[in-house]
């Protein structure tokens, strides 16, 4: 068994690093070649965490690991765990399609469709873009004529991918809270004024408009992440003065936080996706768990390294720290056997 792992960052690294550390052959690969598929001959599977605001990434990644997994080697991740990341109107009919308990959510794709909508909508709403992280693309829809505002840019000039002065601001923000260094300011000074060509190579939204329903009173979401037959959580807490926990960076760990009635609904998403690694952000209404969206991927290194331990599929707590990209390694290998 030999695994190619692309030579890139974030989960490739610690990929990388467990086969090292646990003499498990694997192979450097650039997924950028011109000959990856050829590369790829003496290999029997491929990982590639790959980056959803890196225009090359976004334009063939998930492209090239179909390709790889239709030739019968492995990859990480896969069809059924990644088609859908970095989209959430994909998610929106992948998740109703399978009863899960998903936010109201809407899409349309003229305006016509939308403001006829519009005229029987319930205030607030959220708006969302279909790609973004860390609630960068989320606002609050307050009234009918912030709602008609959007509609009507979504389908004429429409948003940026990338919104550099709430970039600085979020990054102001942070350091002010204390969840990071000031070079985080620095960093978003800089991409203020210099817009890094990666990012402004990425695709303006526009032909549609995506909204849900808002959930009022939480101060926090669930984020529970699976893989394979084991799960750990992070609870988030919302910004201050605002609604929006992902991305705020007011992080809580701790088995007490997480009911066994929501680990088991995690679990049960996952193996109706059939994914390798699943993240999955809950809001709670009226006391019932609300799927908001999903992800393959989580924030590297820093959820896994807090979490004081782990569940397995049978609910059982494992205490201790652990390693979630060896999880992923020896899921691959396992699958292959």
């Amino acid at each position: 068994m030999k695994i190619a792992i692309h030579n890139g960052k974030r989960f490739n690294i610690e990929w990388r690093n467990y086969c090292h550390s646990n003499g498990i052959a694997y192979k450097l690969v650039n997924c950028y070649s011109n000959s990856i598929i050829h590369d790829l001959s003496d290999c029997d599977a491929l990982m590639w965490h790959f980056e959803q605001e890196n225009p090359r990434d976004v334009l063939f990644a998930k492209q090239l690991l179909y390709s790889v997994q239709s030739s019968g080697k492995r990859v990480f991740p896969d069809f059924n765990t990644v088609w859908h990341f970095d989209d959430k109107v994909g998610q929106k009919y992948l998740l109703e399609s399978i009863g899960a308990p998903l936010v109201p959510s809407y899409v349309f794709y003229t305006r016509e469709e939308a403001i006829k909508w519009l005229e029987g909508a319930t205030f607030p709403l959220v708006n969302k873009l279909r790609t973004g992280s860390a609630s960068i693309h989320v606002k609050k829809v307050s009234t009918r004529a912030m709602a008609l505002r959007i509609i009507n840019k979504s389908f004429k000039r429409g948003f940026r991918a990338f919104k550099r002065k709430k970039y600085l601001l979020e990054q102001i923000r942070r350091y002010r809270a204390g969840i990071e260094g000031f070079e985080c300011v620095l960093k978003g000074m800089r991409d203020f004024i210099f817009v890094p060509r990666s990012l402004r190579g990425l695709p303006t939204q526009k032909g549609y408009v995506y909204f849900q329903e808002f959930i009022p009173d939480n101060d926090h979401d669930i984020r529970l992440i699976i893989i394979g037959d084991r799960a750990f959580g992070i609870k988030r807490l919302v910004r201050h003065n605002d609604f929006r926990a992902s991305g705020s960076g007011i992080l809580r760990f701790g088995k007490e936080l997480f009911p066994e009635g929501l680990i088991k609904t995690a679990f049960d998403i996952s193996d109706r996706l059939k994914t390798q690694c699943i993240a999955m952000d809950f809001l709670h209404k009226e006391g019932k768990p609300l799927l908001v969206e999903i992800s393959f991927g989580f924030p590297y290194k820093k959820f896994s390294e807090e979490c004081p331990g782990y569940w397995d599929r049978y609910l059982n707590w494992h205490e201790g720290k652990f390693n979630p990209y060896g999880w992923m390694v020896e899921n691959v290998i396992k699958i292959n056997r």
